[in-house]
């Protein structure tokens, strides 16, 4: 897998770095033996000063070989990510989020009632959070699957997108019930050319973090 550009610049930087470092400690060495060539026998040079610099540049070599080493962790680490990924390839994940994508006249999602509810009622937006269409959902306690069919209120078939669901479930003193909702789609597509993979999943572009599970 080819290194992403930010870390073929850190690598370049790691390289020039150790470049610098060499030619400066070739000079160090040359100005060195000079010095100890022709010091005075009766004054002689100091020599914990040369140990000191060399001391400090043993510390900032070592310093430019762990950059070089989380460079090459960094590198495995986004190729084994990318592998991981490919596995997704054609499966229905299940995303988080209220999100979801229309493709094809279908758009799907998951949402769970803690305890039955006396009113559910399921509101589709569009990506601005807008309301396009509203219909009464399940009031039993548990997981809830609903497709919809891209329709908006007038029956005029949306174009594809990302849409959200937002449910209003009440109990029968009219209290609301906390509700969890997760988007469902196919992923179809893997882009591994930036740090991390970015999926197509029914159309909308998300991170693999963004991936909760798969669906059965």
């Amino acid at each position: 897998m080819a290194v992403d550009a930010v870390g073929a610049a850190a690598a370049a930087q790691t390289t020039k770095a150790k470049n610098t470092l060499s030619g400066n400690f070739d000079t160090f060495l040359r100005l060195l033996t000079t010095q100890l060539q022709y010091q005075d026998p009766l004054e002689p040079l100091d020599s914990s000063k040369f140990t000191e610099q060399l001391v400090s540049y043993s510390q900032v070599e070592q310093q430019i070989n762990t950059n070089a080493n989380l460079e090459t962790l960094l590198t495995l680490s986004k190729a084994a990510a990318g592998q991981n990924a490919v596995n997704y390839l054609g499966k229905t994940a299940l995303t988080a989020g209220n999100m979801t994508g229309l493709e094809n006249n279908a758009a799907t999602w998951r949402y769970s009632l803690p305890s039955d509810a006396t009113s559910v009622q399921l509101t589709i937006t569009d990506v601005n959070g807008k309301p396009v269409f509203t219909l009464p959902g399940e009031k039993n306690v548990g997981m809830h699957e609903f497709v919809w069919d891209g329709k908006n209120s007038q029956g005029t078939a949306l174009p594809p997108g990302s849409y959200g669901l937002l449910i209003n479930a009440k109990k029968g003193d009219g209290t609301s019930l906390s509700t969890a909702v997760t988007g469902v789609g196919l992923v179809k597509e893997i882009d591994m050319s930036g740090p991390n993979p970015i999926l197509s999943v029914s159309g909308r572009i998300i991170g693999v973090d963004d991936i909760l599970g798969f669906k059965s």
